[in-house]
């Protein structure tokens, strides 16, 4: 990014690869050698692009599956010794803070009281708030690729094992329902991550191509009438519908169930997709801290 307090932040160049460390954790949730291996490779190649393009500061994070992993302290020394680059571990709760900041600097103050919902490759972030920190955040570990692994290994899935993880899903989001219906109905509810993009973009959202300043939408409506059809695909016939990546394809369901319910037990009706997420939220609080 090109970046300077006061300024927003614009992109300078992008390099990015479908890591989705979540799939490849064991049963027991470490990362394992498999997982390391292709951890250590993939932080290299980054590295290594920042330095041919002249970066000067390089904000390495990792988020939710490396910090539920009992191995976590083994793979962020190895990355460390392998690398030179010690990962930050996002707490869940920051990582749901960070990607809201990111959306309120991008919708504004005009946008009101804001709902977040955000799902990862191992989380579902959720926040809440009319400032620029959360009234409330929390984080489950509902993200699209941990469930995927873990509950749907048909392809397409057996019909009662996506009945198993709709009721998984639904159930631990309910116990969060509380914690916000108390605060009061939001002004504006908002997305982010690939998965909600992909969602929006089936359901007949503006493509990439078209810019970010078009505005995307989701409807429950919409999504519910999708999530049948995502269930009897397999994941080659999800490659070919519009804007959805080849390596995201497995798990777009297991993000729909979560969106899904999300969007039913909060009561949205429709949702606006935001261009920014937890990345531009690092971004941004790195430049709040820089001296003016």
């Amino acid at each position: 990014m090109d970046a300077h307090p006061g300024a927003r932040p614009r992109p300078a160049h992008s390099h990015k690869v479908e890591l989705r460390l979540a799939e490849l954790l064991d049963p027991d949730g470490a990362v394992g050698d498999r997982g390391v291996d292709r951890l250590v490779e993939v932080v290299g190649d980054a590295v290594h692009t920042a330095e041919e393009k002249g970066c000067e500061e390089v904000l390495p994070f990792a988020t939710s599956a490396i910090r539920d992993a009992p191995d976590a302290d083994a793979v962020l020394a190895r990355v460390r010794a392998e690398t030179g680059v010690t990962l930050q571990v996002l707490t869940g709760e920051e990582e749901a803070r960070l990607t809201f900041l990111a959306a309120r600097r991008w919708f504004g103050w005009s946008a009101g009281t804001l709902l977040l919902l955000d799902i990862g490759g191992g989380s579902l972030e959720i926040a809440y708030g009319m400032d620029e920190e959360p009234d409330a955040a929390v984080s489950l570990p509902l993200g699209a690729g941990r469930l995927t692994a873990g509950w749907l290994p048909g392809d397409p899935p057996d019909p009662a094992d996506v009945k198993a993880l709709r009721r998984h899903v639904r159930a631990r989001i309910a116990r969060t329902v509380g914690e916000f219906a108390r605060l009061g109905r939001p002004d504006h509810v908002v997305a982010t991550s690939k998965t909600f993009k992909q969602l929006a973009r089936i359901a007949g959202a503006a493509g990439s191509g078209e810019g970010l300043q078009v505005q995307r939408v989701l409807s429950r409506t919409s999504l519910e009438t999708w999530v049948p059809k995502l269930a009897a695909m397999t994941t080659e016939q999800r490659r070919g519908l519009p804007g959805v990546s080849e390596g995201r394809a497995a798990q777009l369901l297991a993000g729909a169930l979560v969106a899904e319910a999300a969007m039913d037990l909060f009561a949205v009706d429709e949702l606006e997709i935001c261009p920014w997420a937890l990345r531009e939220g690092v971004i941004l609080r790195r430049l709040d801290h820089l001296p003016g």
